[in-house]
């Protein structure tokens, strides 16, 4: 009996001291990240000799913040159930979220069976984010390193075309349906699917300033239909958690 319930108690424990490292590291890293990618600009700034005030810094902020900054709360909230805490460190350091890091933890939970949300599925987002991360090193440094130019001479236009036209829509339906097939979720389908063709067809037509934060009025909308339709659950059997 020892035996059978000290598994659960040490994989509790193992879990418990990832979370805590992996929030300790994972807040200096992009500390550390930030720091880094700003260190250029605030030489340039103070030591390049540009004539460039504090007036026009928070303006040209303000500007950016204006466009992007839905997005800095809107990509938290929607990354978040699928990569988890420590993917989540990962995915912003590295960067191509939706076009490759989402991609390759959702096929990797979905191989698995790790059920979103769990810890298995954590688990199965780190892994997948270092391994999407290697293999994008990797293709750089062969395709674009060593072959990049030579390729781009004997690539027709044409083709060049058509992969700017197509391959990212192509990633990011295969996202949609991976998303899809792994949630489970029709309800909520039924509703992002909707609630995206209305804004695309019908609010972005009639308002067309509202272009940069479609995707923002998109999740949150959704998320809003979600919320007030969802079904009861009953108290009586509540749902267990996966490890």
């Amino acid at each position: 009996m020892s035996s059978i319930t000290s598994a659960p108690t040490s994989s509790s424990t193992g879990m418990a001291d990832f979370n805590r490292t992996t929030s300790r590291w994972g807040q200096i890293t992009m500390i550390a990240g930030l720091l880094i990618s700003l260190a250029g600009p605030l030489y340039l700034v103070f030591f390049g000799g540009l004539d460039i005030g504090a007036a026009q810094l928070w303006i040209a902020f303000a500007a950016v913040a204006a466009t992007f900054g839905i997005i800095w709360i809107v990509e938290p909230l929607t990354y978040y159930p699928v990569l988890g805490p420590a993917g989540m460190y990962q995915a912003f350091m590295i960067g191509n979220i939706s076009s490759k890091l989402l991609p390759a933890a959702l096929i990797a939970q979905t191989n698995i069976g790790a059920k979103a949300g769990s810890k298995r599925a954590e688990l199965a987002a780190v892994v997948a984010i270092c391994g999407a991360a290697v293999v994008h090193l990797f293709s750089l440094a062969l395709f674009v390193g060593l072959l990049g130019t030579w390729l781009i001479s004997v690539i027709p236009p044409s083709v060049l075309l058509v992969t700017r036209l197509y391959v990212l829509p192509a990633v990011l339906g295969a996202v949609l349906v991976q998303a899809i097939v792994s949630m489970k979720q029709p309800r909520t389908t039924v509703f992002a699917l909707l609630v995206s063709a209305v804004v695309v067809f019908v609010v972005l037509p009639l308002v067309p300033s509202l272009a940069m934060v479609s995707t923002a009025i998109a999740v949150l909308g959704t998320i809003m239909l979600a919320w007030f339709f969802r079904g009861a659950q009953s108290p009586a059997a509540p749902a267990i958690r996966e490890e």
